[in-house]
């Protein structure tokens, strides 16, 4: 049996102090990795069901002669890794503003960090989501202005809670209008909250992009023995003829 706790790193980051912990959860027998920013849970290994079903929920349309991911934040790997069991998924870069993040999967010290490391199709970008969403270049330094398929986020905790106040000019008309430059005809853009569907926020990604659904996705709390819900916003561009992207 492992050590009931211990704290595998701390760093000090521009938006608080980050740190990476281990614990054991006795009443369910298991490991359990959590990242904190000061005396916030930021996520924990013991509640991935939502994160898994952002890149499912995601990518169910994905073309089936390949498509090219981009997934803005790291985290635990999760949303990652389900992206890449999907045998459409042609590339995966994955876009994350804290290095002391990339550095735990790269060095192996959390548990899916070699598995994403060694599949030749994931690429970590260590940069600010949301100024590069911004940016005319976009996401990929090896590509500028190349286009995705899918950008699917999980970094805010919601659209109205959010980590960093900078962050709130993505979740308006010109941020998402930005977005929309990265994405090829078709592609989808998905977002996981924290919170309950928003119908305003819903509305807002439907006026913005073709069509918007908010879907909930509910998973039992082992530790409360209750089920809690959680939101992934999905949004569609216009299916175009090829080539008139």
């Amino acid at each position: 049996m492992s050590a009931y706790f211990e704290e595998l790193d701390y760093r000090q980051t521009p938006i608080g102090d980050l740190s990476l912990r281990r614990r054991r959860e006795l009443s369910l027998d298991v490991d359990v990795f959590e990242i904190k920013l000061g005396d916030e849970f930021l996520m924990s290994s013991l509640f991935t069901a939502s994160e898994i079903a952002l890149a499912d929920l995601g990518l169910s349309t994905l073309p089936k002669d390949g498509g090219d991911v981009l997934v803005g934040g790291l985290g635990l790997g999760y949303t990652a890794q389900a992206v890449l069991t999907h045998t459409a998924v042609s590339s995966l870069v994955v876009v994350e503003t804290l290095d002391a993040v990339i550095d735990w999967h790269t060095s192996g010290l959390l548990p899916l960090g070699p598995e994403l490391v060694k599949d030749t199709r994931c690429r970590f970008v260590h940069g600010d989501f949301f100024a590069l969403a911004a940016s005319a270049e976009g996401f990929d330094p090896q590509e500028p202005s190349r286009k995705f398929d899918a950008i699917l986020v999980d970094i805010d905790h919601s659209p109205d809670f959010l980590l960093d106040p900078q962050n709130a000019a993505f979740y308006k008309p010109d941020g998402l209008n930005k977005l929309k430059k990265h994405l090829r005809a078709g592609g989808v853009f998905g977002l996981w909250s924290n919170d309950l569907p928003d119908d305003a926020f819903t509305a807002l990604l439907a006026s913005v992009f073709e069509q918007a659904t908010a879907e909930k996705v509910t998973f039992k709390n082992p530790l409360q023995n209750n089920d809690f819900v959680q939101t992934v916003y999905l949004a569609r561009m216009p299916t175009e003829p090829h080539g008139s992207e």
